[in-house]
């Protein structure tokens, strides 16, 4: 039996049968690669020796006389026995070198050694698993690592550079987005492996229709096929290295726009649905279809909606606009832009419920980098919660110290009681060193007192959710009681219901609470004291939060945080709110409007009001002529309403169910009546 088929029946792999020179010491580098010979069939150098060649000159460059591959591999079919004969006698696993001898020994040697090396077939480059040797040194021969420990190696926080103070910090800007998180599918492979996310998809692919490679998400072979939408993105200026975009919508884009506000005006969502039939990739009509179905407890396919909307939007895309420099803005107050930050933040919120924190909170940073002094979503009152959720305790920490000076983020009762939780939990860290966890446990001590102090009126609803009975003196002290929630602001409690009702499952953890307790006594204590600090946060409450901004209502709507909801002023619940532009800025920009509908004339008979009121479609006037003079005109339009009239009423009719009465199920009863 020859040598490959043993090598078959046992499972090995060319190049397996001895040790290599790195695993016996003996590896002489790359500048003495040159002085290991090929050796003749007759050789009793190792094998193991003969594979230490380098990979360019062994496999890419042949040596000189030596026939292609495919002659190769002929010859060895008829001639290949005798050739894998000599190798079984070569001794293996030998590291002696045998000496050159005389010139005319080389000349006789030089043809066998030619035949040996034509007949060995070209070997592939392979992809080997990573040794280690006896050092614990990894060893790289020319392969790929696996890319999950890359990934592991490179998110390690002993990695990571440190501050002066100690706590870890990051060299890159603070909104810069990654493309390999805004795949959730990425996130699920580390929790549950790629095995159990991918499934039977990768089969499947190969029969796939070429689609665009996408950051945002994922093509899906379901949807229809896109085509151009009338949507482009164009580059408006840039100002102090930062480029200002906006979509544009062209004419024939406008007029689906037109008919998308006639099909909402209607309150059916069946015309969306015929709408989207026609025009599969209409940006508003699939955000408003997507709110239908997720009504409709659909969750899947407003999930689905929502990313083919995304996808609509990526496709448009200007070449130098890019998602992760965070450099690039977008302007809220234009009409077109409205759509790719209500998709965004619908996409991350559905990946929220799905359990991909990681992935949402990268598409959060990118709906901040776009309009990031404005914030018209108000994604600060999220990223908190969603850093806590993802356990990137250093990017909210970092956030919190390189924001706080120009944007007061410790007046927002999110980042007030998020910040120290975050502290806390990277001094329960044991991998970080003792230095930095002791910081951490001083700064978490520090800034929850300033939190409670500010916003007393967190604590017992707080409290209340997390199923936790406070004990007697701070139930009863009226720092913390029933009148600190009366007593603040509708804009106030609005902020406090939506940070309780959406982060209170974080602070169930019982060592959360056992070190919230001390800290709590300790708030009452300068309460009782009269400190100036308490005396200064209360000043602080009367002047500020008297009314929020249009985009904290904005945000809440989207939510849909009842907490939150409940408390939104009159003025906000009474007009109606569409899923497309929920609250449009007083201040918009408008680059097209709609065109007026043609109004219906005044003069209209009581008969002609009351069949309008039921079919709102018809029109006994027609299209009156302006011409007085032509009475065969007038004379047509008038034979023209009759007739419309008239099918009018058939159809009225023959619409028309009459209800038959009741049947007595009894009838042999007494039938008295009362």
């Amino acid at each position: 039996m020859s040598r490959r088929a043993l090598r078959r029946l046992r499972g090995e792999q060319r190049g397996q049968e001895g040790p290599g020179l790195g695993e016996l010491g003996l590896d002489p580098g790359p500048e003495h690669a040159h002085l290991w010979r090929i050796p003749s069939p007759g050789c009793p150098c190792s094998l193991s020796l003969c594979l230490q060649i380098p990979a360019e000159e062994s496999e890419d460059e042949p040596a000189a006389g030596e026939e292609r591959p495919d002659t190769r591999l002929s010859e060895q079919d008829t001639a290949g026995g005798s050739q894998e004969g000599s190798k079984d006698r070569s001794k293996e696993g030998a590291v002696t070198q045998e000496p050159d001898g005389d010139g005319q020994r080389e000349g006789q040697e030089q043809p066998d050694q030619m035949l040996a090396t034509s007949n060995k077939p070209r070997k592939k480059k392979k992809k080997r698993k990573t040794k280690k040797n006896s050092a614990g040194e990894t060893v790289e021969d020319n392969d790929l690592e696996d890319i999950d420990s890359l990934l592991e190696r490179i998110e390690d926080p002993r990695l990571a550079p440190q501050s002066q103070g100690g706590i870890t910090t990051d060299s890159r800007p603070l909104l810069y987005v990654e493309h390999r998180n805004l795949n959730p599918e990425n996130e699920l492979k580390r929790y549950f492996g790629a095995r159990a996310v991918l499934g039977d998809q990768r089969p499947r692919q190969r029969q796939r229709q070429y689609v665009r490679s996408m950051w945002l998400t994922a093509p899906k072979n379901t949807w229809p096929r896109y085509s151009k939408t009338g949507i482009t993105m164009q580059l408006l200026d840039t100002r102090r290295g930062v480029q200002h975009f906006t979509f544009e919508h062209h004419r024939e884009y406008q007029q689906v726009q037109f008919k998308f506000l006639d099909a909402v005006e209607s309150m059916d969502p069946n015309n969306i649905v015929l709408l989207l039939q026609m025009n599969p990739y209409h940006v508003d009509s699939l955000l408003q279809l997507s709110d239908v179905c997720r009504m409709q407890e659909d969750q899947e396919m407003a999930r689905d909606l929502i990313e083919r909307a995304l996808y609509s939007l990526e496709c448009a895309f200007h070449p130098v606009f890019s998602l992760t420099s965070g450099t690039c803005r977008l302007d809220y107050r234009r009409p077109e832009n409205r759509a790719f930050f209500l998709a965004l933040f619908k996409h991350l919120m559905f990946l929220e419920k799905r359990g991909c924190p990681r992935t949402a909170l990268e598409f959060c940073k990118l709906i901040l980098s776009l309009d990031p002094e404005n914030d018209p979503l108000c994604v600060l009152l999220l990223i908190d919660f969603l850093s806590l959720r993802a356990r990137e305790y250093t990017f909210l920490t970092r956030l919190f110290q390189e924001w706080e000076s120009h944007r007061n983020l410790s007046q927002l009762p999110n980042f007030a009681f998020s910040v120290p939780l975050a502290y806390f939990f990277l001094s329960q860290q044991e991998e970080r060193p003792e230095l930095e966890r002791s910081q951490a446990r001083e700064r978490a001590a520090r800034l929850i007192q300033l939190a409670l102090i500010m916003f007393p009126s967190v604590l017992m609803p707080l409290l209340d959710h997390c199923s936790v009975q406070p004990d007697a003196r701070v139930a009863s002290h009226p720092f913390f009681g029933l009148n600190a929630q009366i007593s603040q602001s509708p804009a106030l409690n609005q902020l406090t219901s939506l940070y309780v009702g959406r982060t209170h499952a974080l602070w169930k953890d019982t060592a959360v609470m056992a070190w919230l307790e001390p800290h709590v006594h300790e708030v009452l204590r300068m309460v009782e004291a009269r400190d100036a600090l308490v005396q200064e946060a209360e000043h602080k409450r009367k002047i500020r939060y008297q009314s929020a901004p249009r985009n904290i209502y904005r945000h809440i709507i989207l939510s849909e945080m009842k907490e939150a909801t409940a408390a939104l002023p009159l003025e906000v619940t009474s007009q109606p709110v569409m899923g497309f532009d929920p609250l449009p800025p007083l201040d918009s920009i408008v680059s097209y409007t709609r065109p007026e509908r043609t109004s219906h004339p005044s003069n209209e008979s009581t008969l002609s009001l009351f069949f309008r009121s039921l079919l709102p479609n018809f029109n006994l006037q027609g299209d009156i002529r302006h011409d007085g003079d032509d009475e065969a005109g007038a004379a047509q339009d008038l034979n023209q309403g009759v007739n419309r009239l008239m099918a009018a009423m058939r159809d009225m009719l023959a619409n028309i169910q009459f209800q038959e009465p009741p049947r007595d199920d009894n009838p042999e009863g007494d039938g008295d009546w009362d």
